[in-house]
Order: structure tokens, then C-alpha cells, then sequence
């Protein structure tokens, strides 16, 4: 991901967070397992993947999301 936050800097703001330490936000977005990967576009969810993705795989959601 920190790969990723420097290809996309300026276009996307990249965010991890500790599911487990963080039961509130993770169950507000239905976070049963990790990794997760939720994008965002205006505050709304436009895009998730759980489990294992590659570099590749999540730039290319980022890019479709971006537009």
C-alpha cells in the first residue's frame, strides 16, 4: 500500500487502518475479514476486494475509480 500511496499521490488518498483496534469503524463498513480493500469516490463506496490483491490489481481499481 505504501507503493501504491506514492504512485497515486495527488489523484488518491491512500488510508490503512487496524481493523481489529478498530471494531466500530471496520462493523460501520462490514469488514468481516483482512486484508479488505474499500475505495472511496464522494464519500461513497464505489469499489471492494477482500483478500490478498496485488500492486497491479489495486491500481487498476484505483484507476477505474478515479476515472
Amino acid at each position: 500500500m505504501d507503493e501504491i500511496a506514492v504512485e497515486f499521490d495527488g489523484r488518491a488518498k491512500i488510508t490503512k487502518i487496524n481493523a481489529p483496534e478498530n471494531f466500530e469503524t471496520s462493523g460501520n463498513f462490514g469488514i468481516r475479514a483482512m486484508p479488505t480493500i474499500l475505495i472511496f469516490k464522494d464519500g461513497n463506496v464505489v469499489d471492494q476486494s477482500v483478500g490478498f490483491r496485488d500492486k497491479n490489481d489495486i491500481a487498476k481499481m484505483l484507476e477505474a475509480a478515479i476515472g
